[in-house]
C-alpha cells in the first residue's frame, strides 16, 4: 500500500515523503497513529504542490541572498567606540553589533552568528567581517570603528 507520511517514521522514510509500506503496517500502526495517511490522488497532488512550493521558496529567497550579498560587498560599516588610555575599547567590538548595524544602515535582517568577524576587535582600526546570507552566499565587509565623541 502507498502511503505519504505526516510525520517521521523510523526505518520507513521522512515527513512528506510518499513510501510503499505492507497493508497490515498502513491500516494497523500507521493510519490509525495519524503517521501516514492512504496515498490517494488528492494526497499525491498536495505532496507535489508542497514539493513545488518548497522549491520556489528556496529560489525566491537564494535570489534575495545574492541581491543583498551584491549590495553588501565591500561595504564599509562605521562603528563607533568607547576607548580609554592607549587607543584601547572598553570591551570589544561583537559581532551582535555588526549585525545590529547592518540592520540599521540596509535593513538587513542578519543574525548575530552569521556575522564571523576575522579578529577579535578591541582597537580602533580598520578590520574584515564575513557575512554569511544563505547557503554558499556570503558577502566580505569591511568594519571601522571609530572613537565616540
Amino acid at each position: 500500500m502507498k502511503v505519504v507520511l505526516l510525520q517521521d517514521v523510523k526505518g520507513t522514510g521522512k515527513k512528506g515523503e510518499m513510501a510503499t509500506v505492507s497493508d497490515g503496517y498502513a491500516r494497523n500502526y500507521l493510519l490509525p497513529h495519524k503517521l501516514a495517511k492512504e496515498a490517494d490522488a488528492q494526497a499525491i497532488n498536495e505532496l507535489k504542490n508542497a514539493e513545488q512550493s518548497k522549491k520556489h521558496k528556496i529560489e525566491v529567497e537564494t535570489a534575495q541572498a545574492q541581491t543583498n550579498a551584491k549590495k553588501l560587498e565591500g561595504q564599509i560599516l562605521t562603528l563607533t567606540a568607547k576607548a580609554g588610555q592607549g587607543g584601547r575599547l572598553f570591551g570589544s567590538v561583537t559581532s551582535k553589533e555588526v549585525a545590529a548595524e547592518l540592520q540599521k544602515k540596509y535593513g538587513l535582517s542578519v543574525d548575530k552568528r552569521k556575522v564571523i568577524l576575522d579578529s577579535d576587535i578591541k582597537s580602533f582600526g580598520t578590520f574584515g567581517a564575513e557575512v554569511k546570507l544563505y547557503t554558499g552566499i556570503s558577502a566580505k565587509i569591511k568594519i571601522k570603528v571609530v572613537e565616540q565623541v
